[in-house]
């Protein structure tokens, strides 16, 4: 993800449907291009209105298993595979239709609605991207993990997850790293599934939840690995968790360049990190307006 770029929207619309894994309803995602500055907005076209939610921090909530967007009636659950598809293949503005609250799990990834938009196609748009460089180092803590965000000298973004749920867990420890470009995502990040333990899929359908979902629709993993299902690569847990932070990070609402590893991170702090970086982003903003101002007032003084 090079900062320096201009803003993509799609060529022409695309369609995805399919059930979302908690509620079991069927939903239809339609993918619209948009013009620049619009950013991705979320509509949900099946109430009164079609009312909107803009797809940043301001509407953001991030649960366990999810991260949820809402803006009065318009509520949306489960945005983090969506988002990710288009922050991987660099689409800044669309706007996006859908005609339920959750969105389809399909099979878990990224991949049905990367293969969509790249069917759509790319438009190049005349404004320019708003990067976030970032220059100093942090650190934001959660639940037993953390995300480290630092600078590059690379002007491009790197994703990193460690995974480690510890020795007695049926999914070993394993980590992931990339740089993604929308290659890069399409064929290493895009396809890696939502994943849970055999214990923890139990637990859900006895509580009533997800019980339409197939071992076909995620990977249920049990001590002797997944069942009735194969791993897409060695580390898909690790690549799963580095695609759901692509698209968590993504709701900061600019292009990112800097570091960003995280060490058994979820969509909370996923959530927490996104504010952080969109603060960021505002403050650069504002620093940027101030020097033009007080470049353009050295200028007329001479």
């Amino acid at each position: 993800m090079m900062g320096i770029r201009n803003e993509h929207t799609i060529a022409s619309n695309c369609a995805i449907s399919g059930r979302g894994y908690w509620s079991g309803k069927d939903v239809r995602v339609t993918c619209c291009p948009a013009p620049a500055g619009t950013g991705i907005v979320l509509v949900r076209s099946d109430l009164p209105g079609e009312p909107e939610c803009p797809a940043n921090t301001h509407f953001a909530t991030g649960v366990s298993f999810r991260t949820n967007l809402a803006n009065g009636p318009a509520k949306f659950e489960m945005v983090e595979h969506l988002l990710a598809a288009f922050a991987g293949l660099e689409i800044d503005n669309c706007r996006v239709e859908i005609s339920s609250e959750e969105l389809p799990g399909l099979d878990g990834s990224s991949l049905p609605y990367v293969e969509a938009l790249q069917e759509a196609g790319l438009v190049i748009q005349a404004a320019a991207s708003q990067p976030l460089i970032i220059r100093d180092s942090f650190r934001t803590e959660h639940g037993g993990g953390y995300i480290d965000v630092s600078p590059t000298t690379q002007g491009e973004a790197a994703y990193e997850y460690h995974l480690d749920y510890g020795p007695d867990s049926a999914i070993r420890e394993q980590s992931f790293r990339c740089v993604p470009t929308p290659h890069t995502f399409a064929r290493q990040v895009a396809s890696a599934r939502t994943f849970v333990t055999a214990d923890q899929a139990l637990q859900l359908r006895q509580s009533g939840v997800a019980s339409h979902v197939t071992h076909q629709d995620l990977l249920v993993i049990s001590d002797e690995g997944p069942v009735d299902n194969e791993y897409r690569f060695r580390n898909e847990c690790a690549r799963h968790k580095t695609l759901d932070l692509i698209g968590d990070l993504s709701l900061a609402g600019v292009t990112l360049i800097g570091q960003f590893s995280s060490v058994r991170g979820g969509h909370q702090l996923n959530g927490m990190v996104a504010v952080r970086l969109a603060e960021l982003a505002q403050q650069q903003q504002r620093n940027q307006r101030a020097n033009q101002t007080i470049g353009l007032q050295q200028r007329r003084a001479a």
